[in-house]
């Protein structure tokens, strides 16, 4: 619903904060990729036009525009433009396949794409809401494609004068769908005050400081930390540079890092190892004063690496999910080494408990799910009301994130609730046999799935990707090094060797891929 016109003076949508840097700051560089450099003022103007020529192309309050590119500074404009308007920005991951797409683009109802013009054939053929075909605006020149406008033809043509939209800021900003682990995406609708107070909470736990205004923006736009990565700085007015999506290079990454002084900057696990390892980078000149990481547990010997190359930078474990805009838990792990592997405390603004399945509290030490709630929980699932009652049982938002609270009230991921395996009665938690194979000194990285066994239901078997894969060890000796290390019903009944794990665009491994691919293979 539209706000009152008295408000707007105290509004923090996101259109809004970009318009005061641009009055504030307009000749400070807002995004930079590659060779192109673009200041607040010309962002901001750029936006205004887009915003005018959506308009112009009936876009109104609470319409859903998809975007459907990769990493650009034209994306962060669309996004912008979008929720400038009112209109409800629904970013799409350009690795999907066309039926993907289509169910998203279907199933949010959008009027209008804008696209890459290598991924037109994804979105070509399909109609809006009303059953016409779907405005597209291609990044790239359209001539070919009957009925597609260029982006920079279309600007161009805009009128420059700002949108007199009312927009407020519980009004519905983005439609982030899912990865969709669990079945069909589900799309999780976030307002501008959640992911303002998303923001916040970023700024405090991870102790964002005035000095720290250069991010490097590795990860895709499309996914809720990309998105959330550039956002402190269009907060406050600092420069965003941003990677190119594609094959992630970390000798690329070193080069950014130094030649552009980056400050800040978030990676998974598996790409700092990578760039830890690029030869010659503890002898570069860094300036970075922060790092974080998320999506999967970091192993130590990848922490060590970190201290090692970057010993002036504070580090940053980070953990949420996309229904809480992200960032839930976080914790300063060089101030912390006693509780290496931990996920920290509750951000500023989360509530968090862990619950049993009668959403009892359950004691430090037990497992159980972790449930928030908070100023940055999404405002519901688009179009599952269902799915969306289900979430909010008992008027806490369930995660699905099975973790354990130490004596200290830090905080242990133990799996997904739905990747527990149950193995004749007894809980297996995937995070800890895939840590204890971890270890072994072959392995470069591995995951656990459960698959079914004739006596005990369920079995644990184990995916690993070698460090020489034209040397793997043995399956047996995989699992005469978990017996060491673990009770035996943990320990993997089998063990198969891949090149490389499947993940997704935020880096977490894609265990149903994994579960097609060995999860008929039934231990006996």
């Amino acid at each position: 619903m539209a706000t009152s016109v008295e408000a707007f003076p105290r509004g923090m949508t996101i259109g809004e904060q970009l318009a005061r840097n641009a009055r504030r700051v307009p000749d400070a560089i807002a995004f930079q990729m590659g060779a192109m450099r673009r200041s607040f003022a010309e962002i901001d103007g750029r936006v205004t036009r887009l915003a005018q020529a959506l308009a112009a192309r009936g876009v109104r309050h609470g319409d859903r525009v998809a975007v459907l590119m990769t990493n650009s500074i034209e994306m962060v404009e669309a996004f912008v433009a979008v929720v400038r308007l009112g209109a409800i920005c629904v970013p799409v991951n350009f690795r999907l396949v066309a039926p993907e797409v289509a169910y998203i683009v279907g199933n949010c109802g959008a009027r209008v794409v804008i696209v890459d013009g290598a991924l037109v054939p994804l979105v070509a053929p399909l109609k809006d809401a009303d059953g016409a075909a779907l405005r597209l605006i291609v990044r790239e020149p359209a001539a070919a494609l009957r009925g597609a406008e260029e982006y920079e033809q279309v600007l161009a043509a805009a009128a420059a004068t700002p949108v007199q939209a009312q927009v407020g800021e519980n009004d519905a900003a983005f439609i982030m769908y899912t990865s969709g682990t669990t079945g069909r995406p589900k799309g999780a609708v976030l307002s501008h005050f959640n992911l303002f107070m998303n923001t916040v909470n970023m700024f405090v736990a991870l102790e964002i400081m005035a000095s720290d205004r250069c991010w490097l923006g590795a990860l895709p736009l499309f996914h809720i930390a990309g998105l959330n990565g550039i956002l402190p700085n269009l907060c406050v007015g600092g420069k965003s540079v941003l990677l190119h999506s594609g094959a992630f290079d970390p000798a690329e990454v070193v080069d950014i890092l130094e030649r552009e002084q980056v400050t800040s900057c978030f990676f998974v696990p598996t790409q700092w190892q990578a760039i830890c390892a690029v030869p010659g980078v503890r002898s570069r000149k860094f300036a970075l004063e922060r790092i974080s990481w998320g999506a999967s547990v970091t192993p130590p010997s990848v922490l060590k690496s970190l201290g090692e190359t970057f010993p002036g930078a504070r580090s940053y474990n980070a953990f949420g999910q996309t229904e809480m805009s992200s960032i839930t838990c976080a914790m300063r792990v060089d101030r912390h080494p006693e509780k290496l592997g931990s996920i920290g405390k509750a951000v500023p603004n989360v509530e968090v408990r862990v619950v049993d399945d009668q959403m009892r509290d359950v004691p430090p030490g037990e497992i159980g799910e972790i449930v928030y709630r908070g100023p940055t929980t999404l405002l519901g699932y688009w179009n599952m009301p269902e799915a969306t009652a289900e979430a909010f049982a008992g008027g806490w938002f369930h995660s699905g994130d099975l973790v354990r609270a130490d004596a200290d009230g830090f905080l242990y991921v133990a799996d997904r609730k739905k990747d527990m395996i149950i193995s004749g009665g007894e809980n297996i938690y995937c995070p800890e046999v895939e840590a204890a194979i971890d270890a072994h000194p072959a392995v470069r990285e591995v995951a656990v799935i459960g698959v079914s066994h004739p006596k005990w239901v369920e079995t644990p078997v184990a995916i690993v990707a070698a460090h020489d894969p034209a040397a793997p060890p043995s399956e047996a000796e995989i699992i005469e090094w978990c017996r060491t290390r673990l009770a035996s019903y943990k320990k993997p009944s089998r063990v198969f060797f891949v090149d490389a794990l499947p993940r997704n665009a935020s880096g977490k491994v894609l265990k149903p891929k994994l579960r097609d691919a060995f999860g008929n293979n039934s231990a006996a």
